[in-house]
């Protein structure tokens, strides 16, 4: 056999092996949120009542819902349950992406592993708990409170649902800022001199994500968007370190 074939044949086989590996990666993923999911669904009388429809408790007299199809709080459940499931499950979920790209990663990284998926799990959660315990409220008691009085205001339960979900889920992509500036400044595509150079590119960039990601609102967008820029200077801060610390390695080895 020639060597040509031999390589072909190694790569072949080498592709196999890595579908082979993601297919697996995608089942224990799925297989823990499954758990996850199904932890939530005993819990969802609470995460609904007491967690979701907090924000609505909040004015006297409280809001109510409403539910226009038959089938309407069937879905929601099933909506909550699964997004709850993916909200405890990151954890598992970074995990399972981490030990994936393992085998790309030199012997010292992968012993970060944990650190990383510790901290990439903390930034989401934070970024979840800042969407739920300070924009949520603001936002809903401004839209509550905005207009005539003589018009009230029933709010649908499936489009509440879907703006509550969509400002948390924001709020976790959004904190995850630093890491993704960590991980781009490790292989060397993002330097602090690079990132502070750009920066009002950055920040305008910012606005049109957080316009994106967030519901079509002024107040939502600039509750998120204040803290992408906050989060944008601390991942230069982050940078920073990173580049140091090549640095610091560089000389180690030039001695």
């Amino acid at each position: 056999m020639s060597a040509s074939k031999e390589n072909e044949k190694t790569g072949v086989g080498g592709f196999l092996s890595h579908l082979e590996d993601l297919r697996w990666t995608l089942v224990k993923t799925a297989m823990g949120l499954v758990v996850t999911t199904a932890f939530a669904a005993y819990f969802i009388d609470f995460i609904f009542d007491d967690i979701l429809l907090s924000p609505l408790k909040q004015f006297d007299p409280p809001v109510h819902l409403q539910n226009l199809k038959p089938y309407g709080q069937v879905v929601l459940y099933l909506q909550v349950a699964l997004f709850s499931g993916l909200i405890l499950g990151i954890p598992w979920v970074l995990y399972q992406i981490w030990n994936f790209i393992q085998p790309a990663l030199h012997t010292k990284e992968i012993k970060y592993i944990r650190f990383i998926v510790i901290f990439s799990s903390f930034f989401f959660l934070l970024g979840v708990s800042f969407s739920y315990f300070i924009v949520i409220p603001y936002s809903v008691a401004f839209f509550i409170g905005f207009g005539s009085p003589m018009i009230e205001n029933n709010l649908a339960a499936d489009e509440y649902l879907s703006f509550i979900i969509q400002i948390l889920l924001a709020g976790g992509i959004i904190f995850e800022l630093p890491m993704i500036s960590y991980f781009l400044s490790k292989i060397g595509v993002l330097t602090p001199p690079f990132m502070r150079h750009y920066r009002r590119y950055a920040y305008f960039i910012v606005v049109i994500i957080a316009g994106i990601i967030t519901p079509p609102d002024v107040i939502s967008q600039v509750m998120l968007g204040i803290p992408m820029i906050l989060l944008y200077e601390l991942s230069i801060y982050v940078s920073g370190i990173v580049l140091k610390n090549k640095l610091k390695k560089e000389a180690a080895r030039a001695v």
